[in-house]
């Protein structure tokens, strides 16, 4: 392939060599360099790459995108370019042969709830026969094969790859998580995603390396409704004028109990010793007719509603063309799983076993209340706290574990290269600070056994902390360990 034909869609001067050149890869990382490829230079938050030239050189890499002039040998071809984000993102995309053009994309961000709106999306599109794949904090999904990333929204030459695989694989669809650092950072440049879902937006990622300020962070949020095609908003969603300001879309908005596009009502928190969720009318939907009728979602808490009507009211623009039987669209998030976010590990007439990712006071918090809206007998907590970070941390999460469960058991997380015995004591110097019970299991399998073996009838038992992570980390080394599976084991143990 000559470079020249991956440079259509790209602004771009030519300040040396020859357009001719040929090329087999983009390289965005100096260590990769190769003969017969195209190092992109990009100036990062730490170093910029325009100081590796010299290395790359030394690989035989003759192909050069740049930001600013360079000296280098005459056989070396030059291409400047204002951004080089942008044009590692759209060289990509040709590079794998513009893959998303080939699949109906769906892109979602919001500051909560991308991860579970984005596996309702997947499970409702599989549920009406459409082979998905995912992009997103969790990793990346093909079928069901998984694939680890390093990003809620990886770098765009691996957004392309991911794609590329998933027509490959015979995915009609693709569904991705972008943060607001993706659309900053030209993450995923190059793509016009057929529907763009924002779900809502709170003060987050405010800081050094992540956005200056929070008018920053909605900029970047809202970009996603100026690179799709159909938009889908949430009415309720604090700063909506702002967030549609710009938007150059076809424009759709959902919301529960209020005036909108695609509506939902009549919640009710279901729990019973076969299903613990929640149900819901929808309203204003049409798959080749009108299809108004109950919702029943897998996952508990009111919010997990709100996450089920995003993905429904985008689905059913995008399925609308199809059709699908009714049945398949409203039952398809009855046995939804998203691996550690409110998910159901467990449940009988005895007890239910929800593993969570809640690793701070304000996730635990909001976590606990959702579980008390269940009316459970008894509401059991078994946490830790991270190694290496904040104090207050777990001084917080002792007091709202205190304050907000009936019983709590205290244990290990990531301790890192901490002493776990110091930090569960910080913990329950927190805890001491109510009167609540709980009781201190420094092993973590323990604990989750003990808090199984021990339910009595309506406990329901919240495993918080590590949610989808599959590892402990001790003293540096990561040892394998999912709460999912150990759940599992006590479940089969005591049966």
């Amino acid at each position: 392939m000559k470079i020249g034909e991956w440079l259509g869609r790209l602004s771009y001067e030519l300040l040396q060599g020859s357009l001719d050149t040929c090329v087999e890869d983009v390289i965005y990382d100096s260590r990769k360099a190769r003969e017969n490829t195209a190092f992109v230079c990009i100036r990062g938050s730490a170093r910029d790459s325009h100081e590796f030239i010299p290395d790359v050189l030394l690989t035989g890499c003759r192909v050069l995108v740049v930001e600013e002039d360079v000296t280098v040998p005459e056989d070396v071809t030059v291409i400047r370019v204002e951004n080089g984000r942008m044009a590692l993102a759209e060289l990509s995309a040709a590079r794998f042969g513009y893959p998303a053009k080939k699949l109906t994309t769906i892109g979602i961000t919001g500051t909560k709830g991308k991860t579970t709106t984005s596996y309702m999306v997947k499970a409702i599109l599989e549920a009406a026969g459409k082979k998905t794949g995912l992009i997103g904090t969790n990793g990346a999904m093909i079928g069901a094969e998984k694939f680890p990333t390093s990003n809620t929204t990886p770098e765009s030459y691996v957004v392309q790859e991911y794609c590329a695989k998933m027509v490959e694989a015979g995915c009609e669809y693709m569904v991705m998580e972008v943060s607001s650092q993706a659309l900053m950072l030209h993450r995923v440049g190059g793509i016009c995603f057929d529907y763009g879902l924002f779900t809502n937006i709170s003060p987050d990622h405010i800081g050094p390396k992540e956005h200056e300020s929070f008018e920053e962070y909605l900029y970047y949020k809202s970009r996603l409704l100026t690179v799709c095609k159909t938009g889908m908003v949430n009415r309720l969603t604090d700063h909506y004028e702002e967030v549609v300001r710009d938007a150059s879309c076809r424009l759709y908005t959902y919301g529960l109990e209020t005036k909108a596009d695609f509506t939902g009502d009549a919640i009710h928190y279901a729990s019973n010793h076969e299903f613990v969720g929640i149900e819901f009318d929808i309203h204003g939907f049409h798959l080749h007719g009108k299809v108004d009728g109950r919702v029943r979602v897998g996952m508990p808490g009111k919010f997990n509603a709100d996450n089920a009507l995003a993905a429904l009211s985008v689905c059913s623009l995008a399925l609308e063309r199809d059709k699908i039987p009714e049945e398949a669209f409203l039952n398809a998030l009855e046995n939804v799983r998203v691996d550690g976010r409110m998910e159901i590990a467990y449940v009988s007439k005895k007890c239910s076993v929800i593993v969570d990712y809640a690793h701070n006071a304000v996730s635990m918090e909001s976590l606990l209340k959702t579980l008390r809206d269940y009316k459970p007998k008894r509401l059991v907590c078994v946490f830790g706290c991270g190694g290496n970070r904040a104090k207050d941390r777990r001084y917080s999460m002792g007091e709202i574990g205190g304050k907000m469960a009936d019983f709590c058991i205290i244990t290990a997380d990531n301790p890192r290269f901490e002493k776990n015995e110091d930090i569960m004591k910080d913990i329950e110097e927190g805890l001491a600070r109510t009167d609540g019970n709980y009781i201190v299991i420094p092993d973590r399998r323990e604990a989750i056994f003990h808090a199984i073996h021990n339910a009595t009838e309506g406990d329901m038992i919240a495993i918080i902390g590590k949610g989808h992570e599959d590892y402990q980390e001790i003293e540096g080394v990561r040892h394998h360990f999912l709460d999912r599976e150990v759940v599992e084991e006590a479940v089969k143990e005591m049966e």
